[in-house]
């Protein structure tokens, strides 16, 4: 009898994490409906929930912490904390071939976006392996990057000689090459960049813009993703990762794909309609007050334009930086989806 006992405690040692393991959490941005609606719950709660109390979560945010965007996953790979989650654009200083994860404007609505991020995670993988000493857990989107301006305009073309703030590198080759210039500007200092003129036009999420107040300070919304999806990549420092058993580390992929990464795409698209709602009135907003932003619908023109400017000008100047390597690996995975190829100039 003992000795059956002994067996049946062993087996169940085995069946799930042995021991402990305390994870210092660093989320996206505290106020944005990514970590209040998905990240916060899921490390908070349901994670913690799930592993029967071996995983001891701290969590905080990036902005609660007053870390810089471009320091996070370089302080992350150092081992400063576990795991840490915010725009991959962010660290593109570090990685230029990272840049390749959110080009802008091929994804025009969120299962587009969420099939270029899967083709593009092999890559990604590699490159937070390399650059930042990381294991990629995750890829989540914020809402598609839309155009935010406090002067009149009525379609593209309207940007040309405009100061915008772009949300990425690519994003701001795109507006040079239209003709405006690309400013660079932090999320919590657009709205008094717009106010005060030092910007006339800014690319941030609908949802993004409405829930830190662009409204007050921009009269013209151009619904066109120009910055991309803004993908949040979260990921835990290698050595930490490789220093879980088993056990544990099958238990956090499986728990953040379904427990975050899926519901986090499901809710995309319908965010979308729901935050341009809110921010010019067309429509129901299920988040609170509809502002009047006038709402400027991309044409057809349009759309052709800013495709034909991607092709020609943007990607050709990302491949060179981004060298020969990577860029066959960005036509062979996220080409294929979105029917590119890159030609380098």
């Amino acid at each position: 009898m003992k000795r059956s006992l002994s067996f049946l405690a062993a087996a169940t040692v085995l069946a799930g994490p042995a021991l402990a393991e305390d994870l210092n959490v660093v989320g996206s941005w505290s106020g944005l409906p990514l970590h209040k609606q998905y990240e916060a719950p899921f490390w908070g709660e349901m994670l913690p929930a799930a592993s029967n109390g071996t995983l001891n979560i701290a969590l905080t945010t990036h902005d609660q912490m007053g870390l810089g965007v471009g320091d996070i996953y370089r302080l992350l790979g150092d081992g400063v904390y576990d795991v840490a989650m915010t725009v991959g654009d962010y660290a593109v200083a570090d990685a230029p071939e990272l840049e390749g994860l959110d080009v802008p404007l091929l994804a025009l609505d969120a299962a587009q976006a969420q099939a270029m991020v899967e083709a593009a995670k092999p890559m990604v993988e590699d490159i937070f392996n390399t650059r930042f000493n990381s294991h990629v857990l995750a890829i989540a989107p914020y809402p598609p990057q839309v155009v935010f301006c406090n002067k009149p305009i009525a379609g593209l073309d309207d940007l040309a000689g405009l100061k915008v703030r772009a949300s990425g590198r690519m994003t701001a080759k795109f507006l040079e090459a239209l003709g405006a210039e690309g400013i660079n500007v932090s999320f919590a200092e657009v709205p008094g960049a717009l106010q005060k003129g030092v910007v006339d036009c800014a690319v941030t999420g609908a949802g993004s813009g409405y829930s830190a107040g662009w409204w007050e300070v921009s009269t013209h919304l151009l619904n066109l993703p120009l910055g991309g999806w803004d993908p949040v990549i979260t990921a835990i420092n290698l050595d930490k990762w490789n220093g879980l058993d088993p056990a544990t580390q099958e238990l956090i992929t499986a728990q953040i794909a379904t427990g975050f990464e899926a519901p986090a795409w499901a809710s995309a698209q319908g965010a979308l309609a729901n935050d341009v709602a809110c921010l010019t009135g067309n429509g129901e907003c299920a988040s609170g007050d509809a502002r009047a932003m006038t709402l400027v619908e991309v044409s057809d023109a349009d759309s052709a334009k800013a495709r034909e400017i991607l092709e020609t000008e943007v990607l050709p100047e990302w491949a060179s930086r981004a060298g020969d390597e990577w860029t066959a690996r960005w036509n062979d995975s996220v080409g294929q989806v979105v029917g590119v190829t890159i030609v380098a100039n």
